[in-house]
């Protein structure tokens, strides 16, 4: 064996005893000064976590969205952020969790493929990416559902109601074997919920997609759940074809010199129980979508004072009588009460609509529940606006009717 000139200097200055127990020493060398580089080498191949979680890593594309992110870490891993504050770690099936470096990530392990889903408008982008499959439970009754592949699927068990968002029937999730919870933000509500769910061992994701301020963002969710079911491809082709809807509708409306501020205003309501009238607030998804479509949102001036998170706000008759009265269209929320069919419907309500501009000039029109629920379609829902708002052909709406006088 030859030695080094390090281990030649070494054996120079022993004397011949120690020379002919030489490879002796030289183990011990090994142990005392070697073996511990060795064990520390092992030490840091070892670690569970990432000591530089900073480093720049490939993101995913997200053009709209401000509610979410995703990164991709190595081997496969994926992290997730959603803008509540909580950071998740998609573990690659057969691979063991790993946190790199990031604080108390909640664990998802795939394969994904049995969701309880609570955030039903989730649903709807579940099917453009043709993995209702990987629903097993939901908190949205069958007759709730305007989507009929949803509904139909409830109705045959293959998706099981497992009672409302607020009061789960934790024993069949468990029985379904969900490996992940995606609730609406109505969780904020029921914490104890999220609480539950996480204490029997099934990761909770709150949706948010309503908190993003442009309708395309609240599509573009659909480029997270195909992270999450492992149908990236799928999710980034649906979106830019449903974005290039978009964009068509963007080119007609600077074709026809519109945006000058001579659109017509938009107003957007319904009437609730206690007598007030609840609107979007300004800046919402759907106040958006009327700006989008060419139009203006007759409430963009009032000034939220509530303090909630909630995406529509009450204001009381006086303020909407002032901020409606001559919007050239209405647009009734049909969601909660079932909506209109006629403006006698509208006038019993309060009889001051007959004074309204819109009443006078046949221009009330009433949103359907596929409005809010086919939340994969944006672009076909701006169209229809598009389309109501600047006076073209209006007897196929798909999301909204004409009310009849």
């Amino acid at each position: 064996m030859h030695n080094s000139p390090q281990s030649e200097l070494i054996v120079g200055c022993l004397d011949k005893k120690v020379k002919n127990n030489f490879y002796s020493l030289k183990r011990i060398i090994l142990c005392v000064f070697i073996l511990p580089y060795l064990l520390f080498l092992i030490g840091c191949s070892s670690k569970t976590y990432d000591e530089n979680p900073t480093s720049a890593r490939k993101k995913l594309k997200l053009s709209y969205a401000t509610q979410y992110e995703v990164e991709y870490l190595e081997d496969g891993y994926k992290h997730i952020y959603i803008a509540d504050g909580t950071d998740y770690v998609l573990v690659p099936k057969g691979k063991e969790d790993n946190t790199f470096g990031i604080a108390d990530p909640v664990f998802i392990h795939e394969p994904t493929d049995s969701i309880y889903l609570a955030a039903s408008s989730a649903m709807d982008l579940f099917l453009n990416l043709g993995s209702l499959d990987s629903i097993k439970a939901c908190s949205t009754a069958a007759n709730d559902y305007s989507i009929e592949e949803a509904r139909t699927k409830i109705e045959s068990g293959e998706i099981e109601y497992v009672g409302k968002y607020s009061a789960p029937d934790y024993e069949a999730i468990l029985k379904l074997g969900c490996d992940l919870a995606i609730e609406s933000t109505m969780i904020t509500h029921s914490p104890k919920i999220k609480e539950e769910l996480t204490r029997l061992g099934i990761p909770v994701l709150t949706e948010r997609s309503s908190y993003e301020k442009n309708p395309l963002g609240r599509l573009e969710w659909i480029k997270l759940y195909g992270v999450i079911l492992g149908k990236e491809k799928e999710a980034e082709e649906f979106f830019e074809a449903e974005e290039e809807k978009v964009l068509q509708v963007t080119e007609a409306l600077k074709e026809a010199g519109l945006g000058d501020g001579s659109e017509k205003t938009v107003a957007f309501f319904y009437i609730s129980s206690n007598g007030y009238v609840n609107v979007r607030k300004p800046g919402d998804y759907v106040s958006s979508m009327i700006e989008m479509a060419g139009g203006r949102y007759a409430y963009e001036e009032i000034a939220d004072e509530s303090d909630n998170a909630l995406s529509t706000m009450n204001i009381n008759w006086e303020e909407f009588y002032k901020n409606t009265v001559d919007a050239d269209i209405l647009i009734y929320n049909a969601t909660i009460d079932g909506g209109i069919r006629t403006t006698k419907e509208l006038t019993a309500k309060n009889a001051l609509f007959a004074d309204f501009k819109a009443v006078k000039g046949g221009n009330v029109y009433c949103s359907n529940a596929d409005m809010f629920q086919k939340a994969g379609l944006v672009a076909d829902i701006i169209t229809d606006m598009y389309r109501v708002i600047n006076d073209k052909e209006t007897d196929d709406l798909r999301f909204m009717y004409k009310v009849d006088d």
